[in-house]
């Protein structure tokens, strides 16, 4: 049996499973990524509930895995040489848990690559500025009577929505297959259009592509699964 007792996040979040991966998370757009991911390689793991609502990524425990405070986060005890493996960044989990696996990202280089450039526009483009516009339209920042933050957030999310939107023009998926890319980026699409709801800002019903790419996404059972993994109820 594993011994995950060197990781001090285990005394807040102890392990019943200490063979399987052990995944610290919030059914947010970030945290359903890698509960989507696990569910749809049927790799077994073990989730935590860590509520971002009563602070539970600032204290010591937590930020002893991820020092940025932010879920998700694993711990793998089978990870490379089969030595236990700690991890935080959504994308980066994807990526180490595509490669684990074999499974959602394609094995020949060029593939694996575009691949990668897709999982780095949802990381980088996609998931700050939907964020953002969920922040001034929805939350606190809608109390601002000066509205160009939020206009200017819309506009580039309405914007990166017409990339992704030409990408998918003529494949079901990012990829053309399903993978990683996918499992990145459709949580954030569904917090836009329903969570935040901002479809209408966005132009949701305007794009020729991405609300039927949404629609088969959230259709697979493995996303319907780890979209409620782990939840508050």
């Amino acid at each position: 049996m594993a011994d995950l007792s060197a990781f001090p996040i285990t005394q807040r979040w102890p392990a019943q499973h200490p063979d399987r991966l052990q995944l610290y998370s919030l059914n947010t757009p970030n945290g359903v990524k890698v509960s989507i991911m696990l569910e749809e390689i049927g790799l077994p793991y073990e989730p935590h509930l860590v509520d971002i609502t009563k602070n539970e990524t600032w204290g010591p425990e937590f930020l002893s895995l991820n020092p940025n405070g932010k879920i998700p986060a694993i711990i793998d005890p089978d990870g490379p040489g089969g030595q236990p493996l700690a991890l935080f960044e959504s994308g980066a989990i994807l990526v180490y848990l595509a490669e684990k696996t074999g499974k959602l990202i394609p094995a020949d280089a060029a593939g694996r690559y575009e691949t990668l450039q897709w999982v780095m526009f949802q990381m980088a483009a996609i998931g700050p500025m939907f964020g953002q516009v969920g922040f001034f339209h929805k939350f606190a920042g809608k109390e601002i009577e000066d509205k160009r933050p939020r206009d200017r957030y819309v506009a580039e999310a309405t914007r990166l929505l017409t990339v992704l939107d030409d990408r998918l023009e003529g494949r079901e998926w990012i990829m053309g297959d399903y993978s990683i890319a996918d499992v990145a980026t459709l949580g954030w699409v569904r917090n836009l259009v329903g969570f935040y709801e901002a479809g209408e800002l966005v132009k949701f019903d305007e794009l020729k592509n991405v609300p039927s790419w949404l629609e088969r996404g959230l259709a697979r059972p493995a996303v319907q699964r780890g979209l409620n993994i782990p939840s508050k109820g």
